[in-house]
């Protein structure tokens, strides 16, 4: 095991439990879960309660750790960094970016997180992004997992990203989640990408609207809508 805590944070993931046993084996120790916490805000800052390190790797529910993250070559952060994100290689678009990657999170910072859309954006300190990748984000596990991640990014990078991106990167990705082609439920996370741009547009007039992106009640609602009551199976 490495010298940090790690924690698996799933929600309803079909694939939690296989990819939290992942975890574990290749870090190579236990790995404390957190599962079915409502509200994403309050997920994340529980994971603070659950470790006993300051610093620790949090990991999402949906997050296949390559088994050749070297765990134990990772760095302490540094003062003043809050947060180190390496990113995640993108099933249906081919993308690697921080989207859905391992991070590496103070629990004081959990703690004194502040307000912001995209959750961890709201930390306080500052974020580094390691140019490393530590695996694939799995949300493609079902047609609403598939389109709930491509709706909530791009709705997320259509209103301006919160970490700092410059426009033409954010506009490059957003490109590339609406034409998504590869893998399972490509079609979907390209459906959801688009809804996702629209439902910006249309929040851009009451931006309280965008914390519907948080709520997974609001979100499998606007999804059976549109697209009918898919099995989470697929």
């Amino acid at each position: 095991m490495s010298l940090f805590d790690a924690v698996f944070l799933s929600y309803d993931e079909p694939m939690a439990n296989s990819l939290h046993a992942r975890l574990q084996r290749t870090l190579g120790g236990m790995v404390k879960r957190l599962h079915g916490v409502y509200g994403m805000r309050r997920a994340y800052r529980l994971c603070a309660e659950v470790v006993d390190r300051e610093q620790f790797f949090l990991a999402d529910g949906d997050f296949a750790l390559d088994n050749g993250f070297d765990a134990f070559g990772a760095e302490p952060l540094e003062e003043g960094v809050s947060m180190r994100v390496w990113q995640a290689i993108n099933p249906v678009n081919g993308l690697a970016y921080g989207y859905g990657g391992l991070k590496l999170i103070r629990r004081s910072a959990l703690r004194e997180m502040g307000e912001a859309v995209d959750v961890l954006a709201a930390l306080p300190g500052r974020i580094e992004f390691a140019p490393q990748t530590a695996g694939v984000t799995r949300f493609n596990q079902s047609p609403f997992h598939a389109w709930k991640a491509g709706f909530r990014e791009c709705a997320m990078l259509a209103r301006g990203s919160e970490y700092g991106m410059v426009d033409d990167d954010a506009r490059q990705r957003v490109e590339a989640w609406t034409t998504s082609h590869e893998g399972e439920f490509a079609a979907y996370a390209a459906a959801g990408a688009r809804e996702g741009v629209a439902f910006a547009r249309e929040a851009a007039r009451e931006a309280t609207q965008f914390d519907q992106l948080n709520d997974p009640a609001w979100l499998r609602e606007r999804f059976t809508t549109a697209h009918g009551d898919q099995t989470v199976s697929g």
